[in-house]
């Protein structure tokens, strides 16, 4: 459920990338409020930028000028060991592609970021079960990737994000290698995790049809945000 407070607030962000001599704007002075508990979709061009806000959100990329604070810290002048571990308690992370270990089952999948915890091995055990049952695969936790079809992969990466109970999660592109039926399953549940559970969500996403589903629709564009989509 969304709140008044703010759990996201990024401040005149800038992100310059160098390419040889040339230097390449991707943000320019970006703002952006997010309460906790929303569910926001970020839609924009190829090459917009919307990727590189999500990873400077996520503490994956740090911006060129500007700052991010995530729940009251300051994530942008974190060094790199503290951000890790604040990666680690306080981010999901969900991909388009699932990147699954092949050679490991869905449970064990989905155990990985509890192995960077202090959690005993039955207390891993027993998170990775809740989070299975939340994505609706409980039955498939000893299937390997090769053997789920692509929306049960998805599910499978979606219980690993959420495993750790973090505060945000972040999410590229998590339709676009499914079929519609497989989508809008995938969507309902993340509709169900922000409904339900309280998850504040990031999507990006260039499906119109996924962006419905968010609760807000921001458009970026020569690395700025509006509310309306700039043709």
């Amino acid at each position: 459920m969304k709140s008044n407070q703010v759990l996201v607030d990024v401040k005149a962000v800038d992100k310059i990338f160098k390419r040889g001599s040339e230097e390449i704007h991707v943000l320019g002075g970006l703002d952006l409020e997010i309460p906790e508990g929303e569910f926001l979709a970020l839609m924009g061009p190829s090459g917009s930028g919307k990727s590189t806000l999500l990873n400077i959100i996520g503490g994956l990329d740090r911006p060129s000028e500007g700052r991010v604070d995530v729940g009251g810290e300051r994530i942008d002048k974190m060094s790199e060991r503290r951000l890790a571990g604040w990666r680690a308690r306080h981010v999901g992370l969900v991909f388009q592609f699932y990147n699954l270990m092949p050679t490991l089952s869905a449970e064990r999948n989905v155990e990985l970021p509890l192995l960077l915890t202090h959690l005993s091995r039955s207390q891993r055990r027993r998170h990775v079960d809740i989070a299975l049952d939340v994505v609706g695969l409980s039955h498939r936790k000893s299937h390997f990737p090769k053997t789920l079809s692509g929306g049960e992969q998805q599910r499978v990466g979606i219980a690993r994000a959420i495993v750790t109970d973090p505060t945000l999660l972040l999410c590229d592109e998590p339709t676009g290698d499914l079929d519609a039926k497989s989508s809008d399953e995938i969507l309902d549940l993340l509709q169900a995790l922000n409904k339900e559970h309280g998850k504040t969500i990031i999507m990006v996403t260039h499906d119109r049809h996924a962006a419905e589903r968010a609760s807000r629709t921001l458009f970026l564009n020569k690395g700025r945000l509006s509310l309306e989509q700039v043709t």
